[in-house]
């Protein structure tokens, strides 16, 4: 048994990683302006092994592909409005740039593979997963239900990503597919703690605690005013060149680059509560170095016209630090059976 929870445990880790080497392509993917490299899914341009070139593709391949798009985003539209997002709905149908097809890019569509490809390889890993956990379902059922939990949540990130291609990458499905990738990758850091030993989760309502909580939320919030710069920005892009994106960016930037200080004076706060109890260890010290690294890769776009091979890099550290923070919350609160029984 000790042999299958290892073995678990080094998965876990594996997946994990590999999410974050997705979570950077995706960047990159955005970046370069690679979503709609490949215009549907599962497949690109219908095929498993995407085009090379032009040729290889049917003269009205533009208008096969927008057709196709369009067909997916009305039966989209349909449930939106079954679920009570009529407005969402009708936004989307009376949206015409949605169905705008791109020109073939053989870059941008090898790009938008590779992203592709690594997703694949995750769910593999998530299915492979929870094929472990059915082993451990007796000895660890909680093990079991989170790996199902997992399993569910990928297949459901693989359907929305197909709604992000077909939507021709709405601002608003690109954020919930970047907060999926969070609620996956934190199930994955409970399962590769849990799989560590038998710890139990206790949460202590003391000033470290709250501090760290509030460090959490505070990059959450931060992540999210991110998502509104990148809406500005896609909005701005399409007539204006890259010099003038700051510039030109609103209220949102503004909030994004002053929120900083904020992530960081809460992050200094729970390193010195964390000295003070004597806790301060590796985690911690990681924690605020990604977060000092985090807020000088934000300068450096800010002034240096949001070079394009920061951006990814950026959005890595902010998903590096939510981990780190998840994983010191576990740390911070879970207890071997024995010592918490000792505690009560």
């Amino acid at each position: 048994m000790k042999t299958a929870i290892r073995s678990f445990n080094k998965l876990c880790l594996t997946t994990l990683i590999a999410v974050y080497f997705l979570i950077f392509v995706g960047g990159i993917v955005r970046s370069t302006g690679s979503g709609m490299g490949c215009p549907d899914w599962p497949k690109c341009f219908g095929r498993w092994v995407p085009p090379t070139s032009v040729n290889q593709l049917p003269s009205d391949y533009k208008e096969k592909y927008s057709l196709t798009r369009d067909r997916k985003n009305k039966k989209f539209a349909s449930f939106l409005k079954t679920v009570g997002f009529s407005d969402t709905a009708e936004k989307l149908l009376n949206d015409k740039t949605v169905l705008v097809e791109e020109d073939f890019n053989a870059t941008k569509t090898w790009i938008e593979y590779l992203n592709r490809l690594v997703g694949v390889i995750i769910g593999f890993l998530v299915a492979l997963l929870f094929w472990k956990s059915l082993k451990l379902r007796k000895s660890s059922p909680q093990l079991f239900f989170i790996s199902l939990l997992t399993l569910i949540s990928i297949a459901f990130q693989g359907w929305f990503g197909s709604i992000v291609v077909s939507t021709n990458l709405t601002t608003w499905t690109i954020t919930i597919h970047m907060f999926l990738a969070l609620v996956i990758m934190l199930q994955l850091i409970v399962l590769y703690w849990k799989s560590k030993g038998e710890f139990l989760f206790h949460f202590r309502l003391d000033s470290t605690n709250i501090f760290l909580v509030i460090c959490i939320f505070s990059i959450l919030t931060q992540i999210l005013f991110g998502t509104q710069v990148r809406e500005g920005i896609d909005r701005i892009s399409v007539s204006l060149a890259r010099v003038e994106w700051i510039a030109n960016l609103g209220g949102e930037f503004i909030l994004h680059r002053s929120f900083s200080w904020i992530v960081l004076l809460s992050h200094v706060a729970l390193l010195l509560s964390l000295k003070k109890v004597n806790k301060l260890d590796v985690l911690s010290i990681a924690l605020i170095s990604l977060i000092s690294v985090g807020i000088v890769s934000g300068v450096i776009m800010a002034y240096f016209s949001i070079p394009s091979y920061i951006q990814p890099i950026h959005l890595l550290l902010a998903t590096l630090i939510f981990g780190i923070q998840m994983l010191l919350l576990l740390k911070l609160n879970t207890h071997e059976p024995s010592l918490l029984y000792d505690e009560k």
